[in-house]
């Protein structure tokens, strides 16, 4: 049960890490302007940390860095195709 909950909060912080640091882009398509960069890029690797942290309760380091990259690689390219699906929605 605990793998489980390690692994879906590894998920969790994973994805918060990605929208922040996807939100601190000066062409992303959610806010009217962009988060500041610094800030938010720290957040959003102290994310990513957080994320292979709980993968690593888990699973073996090395299968837990690869989650980690799986999961970011997911993430950092649906982001934009949502957020343009989100302005075209906007847009009449």
């Amino acid at each position: 049960m605990i793998a489980y909950v390690c692994t879906l909060a590894g998920l969790v912080f994973v994805l918060l890490g990605s929208a922040g640091v996807y939100l601190a882009s000066p062409n992303q398509r959610w806010l009217v302007s962009p988060l500041r960069r610094g800030p938010a890029r720290t957040a959003g690797t102290g994310c990513w940390l957080l994320g292979w942290l709980c993968f690593a309760q888990t699973m073996t380091a090395l299968t837990a860095i690869f989650a980690l990259a799986t999961t970011l690689m997911l993430a950092l390219v649906l982001l934009p195709y949502a957020g343009a699906l989100r302005s075209l929605r906007r847009e009449p």
